[in-house]
Formats: structure tokens, sequence, C-alpha cells
């Protein structure tokens, strides 16, 4: 087999299954080889190809999962090219070619000769496996079941150049590697530097799930929808009081644009620092970046504000036209201010830069959008839709009265405990 003349595609992350299975395909009727070792190498590879499944949560034929894995995770100049785009002109296209014919020879190869040669019939349960229920550790369903359905696609694909171009339009539709394959993600440091890491189980949350906030949803539509378009957006803050549907909004976003090419970046206050690392590393992809920051605010010992404010705008490199950030925070000017930051006489003897400087961060936001608190009568209004949402039958008057009951005790009025209020009745 021909795996070191791979031009395009190569340094795997699951390599090694690769190589071992290309040394059997090529040596296995070589007499200078002994069949007992040979044969154990096979039955690892077996093994390999079963914790495979088991942890992708892969089915059917294993083995041709296992190869549209590796090429749909492979980020090289020809698949990050026609990520979200599609097909791409110039020379690379011939270098990709060229590894598809060696793809393809992989896939269709037959391991009958080899499964007789060395005795190792029990290949036979990869060829068409069927998986158990537990949860991937790698995958979420949906992703599961695009690399399957790609695998499947390549079977009925007769030339090289008929698997490139499934291929070709497989990265057009979903993307390359982990940003193609996942929604949403967080980040993460060690010695080797930051690293973006896939959420594998975001919540499944729309923009109709939040009752209500129409004026405030569909303004950040309007900027979520002009971002993805390409067009000019501003950078987002979501403010107002606590549990009325602003982390809720953002989460929406993400599960109705990721087919549009936008992806959510979760990061937290203390890795502040990290986001030039971060956006090293996405700014020259195809897709569309929110760096999402939840319950943001800070105290007046806290200074990680600078990092942003750098970020989002001032410092001497711009920020990317793929970047966004979109914040949600229950105050409305980030950063705590005091009495004595208006008093005539204070310590600090430029009072108005004191207040600037505060004042400053949130002014990078462009567009600021307000969530309050719902009155009684829009608390109850939310409370019917979700009764009706899932199933709750109960008279209107009881399950009103029920409610306020509970919220009075249970945080007051708003989105979030008529939720948990719902979530009771469902309980018992």
């Amino acid at each position: 087999m021909r795996e070191q003349e791979l031009i395009v595609y190569r340094e795997f992350e699951d390599g090694d299954l690769l190589y071992d299975m290309a040394w059997l395909m090529e040596h296995y009727q070589d007499e200078y080889y002994n069949v007992e070792d040979m044969s154990a190498l096979f039955y690892e590879c077996v093994h390999k190809l079963i914790e495979l499944a088991g942890n992708y949560g892969f089915y059917g034929n294993l083995w041709h999962c296992y190869l549209a894995n590796l090429l749909v995770n492979n980020e090289n100049s020809y698949s990050k090219g026609c990520e979200i785009r599609g097909s791409i002109e110039g020379t690379i296209n011939k270098a990709a070619l060229h590894d598809i014919v060696i793809f393809k020879e992989f896939y269709d190869f037959d391991f009958a000769p080899m499964m007789e040669k060395l005795s190792v019939p029990e290949f036979e349960l990869v060829q068409d496996y069927v998986s158990s229920k537990q949860e991937s550790k790698v995958y979420n369903k949906r992703i599961c079941k695009r690399i399957c359905e790609l695998a499947e696609k390549f079977c009925h694909d007769h030339t090289a150049e008929e698997m490139k171009d499934t291929l070709t339009q497989f990265y057009k539709e979903y993307g390359v590697g982990k940003f193609g394959l996942h929604k949403s993600f967080r980040i993460s440091r060690d010695e080797e530097g930051v690293h973006i890491d896939p959420i594998l189980n975001i919540a499944h949350v729309h923009m109709d799930d939040l009752v209500g906030y129409e004026i405030p949803k569909q303004k950040l539509r309007d900027n979520t929808v002009a971002f993805v378009e390409g067009k000019k957006a501003n950078n987002c803050l979501l403010f107002g009081d606590a549990g009325t549907g602003k982390s809720s909004c953002i989460k929406a976003i993400a599960n109705e644009y990721y087919d549009r090419g936008l992806r959510i970046i979760e990061v937290y206050k203390h890795q502040f620092q990290d986001l030039n690392d971060v956006i090293t590393q996405i700014k020259n992809r195809n897709y569309k970046f929110i760096i999402y920051m939840d319950d943001l605010s800070f105290e007046e010992f806290e200074i990680e504000y600078k990092y942003l404010k750098a970020v989002i705008e001032g410092g001497l490199e711009r920020k990317p036209e793929n970047v966004l950030i979109y914040a949600t925070s229950n105050r409305r000017h980030l950063i705590r201010e005091n009495y004595k930051d208006k008093e005539e006489i204070r310590e600090d003897m430029h009072t108005s830069d004191t207040v600037q400087e505060k004042l400053s961060l949130v002014a990078r936001f462009g567009v600021t959008i307000y969530f309050g608190k719902p009155d009684k009568k829009q608390f109850q209004n939310i409370v019917k839709v979700l009764a009706e949402r899932y199933g709750i039958e109960m008279p209107e008057d009881d399950l009103l009265l029920e409610a306020n009951k509970w919220e009075l005790t249970h945080g007051g009025l708003s989105g979030r405990t008529a939720q948990q209020f719902i979530d009771y009745l469902l309980g018992k």
C-alpha cells in the first residue's frame, strides 16, 4: 500500500491503525514474516476498530467509518479551503486527488484473502457492526450519524474523482475537523499552550423556546444574521435581570445558525489573557466565531477587563472579521462603581478619568439588549405556555395559583422560575 506517498492528508490523530493495516495489506502474503505475528497484529487491529466503535459510536463497516473519520478530521490546505465554501481552484486539487486515489485503495481493499491466510475470520465482526446504546465519548449522535452516512456514500463512488467530490460536498455542508463537526467550544491551557476543546453536549435550545421577549430576540437575530452573512455586525451585550433567558438566547443562536457556519467559543473571566491565542487559532478559518462570556461583571480590584478591552478594540492588531464578542451580564455597565466615583471630593485627582475607564468597556459593545423581569401577567403567560408545551393537564386557576405560590419562595418573577415550577410539576 502507498500510505507513505500521501501528500496533503498526513499526520492523522488516530493514524497508527492506518499504518498497521497498510503494513498487513502489503505483507500478509510475504513468507518472510511469521504468520502468527501477523495474525496477532490483525487481531490487534480488530480490537482497535471495536474500541473505536465504542468511543465514537460508529456502526456498519468500521474500517470504512475509520477512514471517513480520518478524512473529515484532517485539517489541511485543501480541506480548510473547502470548508463552508465548497470546491476550490488551483493545483491543490491534483494533490488532494492523488491522496484520495490512495484512500480509495484502502477503502476497496478485499480482506477475504487476508482473513483466510491469517486465519482471522473474526474480522467479519467489524464489517457489519451493530453499535450498543451507550453514548459516544467523542461525538454526539448527530455527528456520528453524519460520518457513518459519509462512509456509506463512499461505497457508491466508483472512482476517486467521485469520492473526492463526495468529500468536498461534506466539507461544504459541515466543515472539517473539530470546528466543522461541533457547535460550541471551551478553552483550556496546559504546558503545550492554549487549546480550543469541543463541548459535546450543548443544550438543544431554540429561540421559540423562550416565551416572550420578541423585541430583544429579534435584535439579537438581526445582528447575528448580518454577521453570518458577512455584513457589518457589532459586539453584543445582553444585560438585565437574572433568569430572563440571556444565556438561553446564546445557546439558541448556536443551534439555529450552526449550519450557516456559526461557532461559539465560551471563555471565562480568568481566561481573558488567552484571548489573543484563541483568536490566532481561528482568524483564518472560514467559519464565523462568537466568543461568548456568560455572566460578565468585574469588581473594582479585578483587572481582567483590560485584556478584554484591548482584544475588542484598541490593540494594534485589528480584530478579525470572522470574530465577534457576545456577553451576558446582570450589570449594565459591567464594572462595579461606587458613589465615591461621583462625589465632589475624592482621593483620585482625575475623577472623570476614573469614571470613563469603568464605562469604556461597555462602550465597546455596539449592540446592547435589555432583558427585563416579567410582570405578573407576563409570568403567568409564560407558565401557561410552558404547561401546554410539556402536556401538563391542570385547571388554569389551580395552575396559576400554584405558580404564584412557587415564585414567592423561589426567586420571584422570571422565566427561570417558571421553568423550575414546571419541572417541579413534571417531577410529581
